[in-house]
């Protein structure tokens, strides 16, 4: 497939969000936003932002909304302490913000509660959806991404990539948007390597990097030379182990090379590629559709490698590390996925 900048990449997506915003009818429509009278949003995060994946990447996509985009921007954390979330969400939407964000299915309920007590308040769910047709949603817009897709061609690496055949995944939970990376992973290693060796664990937290660490260290003993955390900060402490034994990762969510180049080069140096959910970029668009009166509320997106809203790091670790003749593979079998000649196993529908 042939390669993207990242502006035309946006382009892309961006196109790509025009057609999504046809299917179905807006919950309202454009307004007169501008500098002196912005959409006002807020981006209530359960937990902390510096993870360097998930969190951090949708505080990026609302930070470029800011400067690009007729809208003010507020960003909640909200802490790891459960009991916080749904406080700090109806707070913000009794703040009087236009949109309210959240991401995961721990937000999911909370939203679905709120939404059809304030009507005029619109929603965005990134990374799960509610059932829409059991619940007064209207005024929400859920986004998913199909992840699978993408780490398919990231397991295809590892696999290939591997001299000891065996493989490391670290997950933080188990539910779909989580496994999913997993699912596509293993499909894509054994698809480049049938006897390739996979071993699995489930950290239980994506807020423990010390337990990240640890698993990592236990499959490395066990002859693991690439490791793939799904695990958020969790997984920060699995990559360092991985840099630690100079073996290879591959990062999630986001460009983690690239964000670490900047103060530990000794772990960007490993990630050779991401699988990246580019939930920053997807939260811009739908905040520019929401604008134009294009955004879809009250239903579902499910974006993939066609939509530009996920895929893999093609970076100058990627470059490095890669072989050129393994990168033209990867391509090729990326543009069978995004032809539909090769379908990746899913969770998600």
């Amino acid at each position: 497939m042939p390669r993207f900048s990242v502006g035309q990449t946006f382009v892309a997506l961006f196109l790509a969000a025009n057609l999504w915003a046809s299917a179905a009818l807006p919950v309202a429509q454009a307004a007169d936003y501008s500098k002196e009278h912005p959409l006002k949003v807020a981006l209530v995060v359960h937990g902390f932002l510096g993870d360097k994946s998930f969190m951090d990447s949708a505080a990026a996509g609302l930070e470029k909304a800011k400067a690009e985009l007729p809208v003010d921007v507020k960003i909640i954390e909200a802490g790891n302490d459960p009991s916080r979330w749904q406080p700090a969400l109806a707070d913000a939407t009794d703040a009087g913000y236009d949109v309210v964000i959240a991401g995961t299915f721990d937000m999911t309920g909370f939203i679905v509660d709120l939404a059809p007590q304030n009507p005029e308040t619109k929603f965005i769910i990134f990374d799960d959806a509610p059932d829409f047709s059991k619940c007064s949603c209207s005024n929400v817009l859920a986004i998913e991404y199909q992840t699978s897709s993408a780490a398919y061609l990231a397991g295809y690496a590892a696999a290939e990539l591997s001299k000891t055949g065996t493989l490391g995944t670290i997950s933080g939970m188990e539910f779909p948007t989580v496994t999913n990376f997993k699912v596509g992973f293993d499909e894509g290693a054994k698809a480049a390597r049938p006897d390739i060796k996979i071993l699995s664990q489930v950290a239980g937290t994506f807020d423990d990097p010390a337990k990240g660490k640890e698993i990592a260290r236990a499959q490395l003993d066990q002859g693991a030379d690439v490791i793939f955390p799904i695990a958020g900060a969790t997984g920060i402490g699995a990559l360092q182990a991985v840099r630690d034994a100079h073996k290879l990762a591959v990062g999630v969510d986001s460009d983690q090379a690239t964000i670490f180049a900047a103060t530990d080069q000794a772990q960007a140096d490993v990630i050779f590629t991401s699988v990246e959910k580019r939930i920053g970029r997807s939260l811009y668009i739908a905040l520019k559709d929401t604008i134009e009166g294009k955004a879809k509320y009250g239903t579902r997106l499910l974006l993939g490698l066609p939509e530009g809203a996920v895929g893999i790091s093609r970076n100058a670790y990627y470059e490095k590390l890669v072989p050129a003749g393994l990168r033209a593979e990867i391509d090729a079998v990326e543009q069978k996925i995004s032809k539909g000649e090769i379908v990746p196993e899913t969770l998600l529908k």
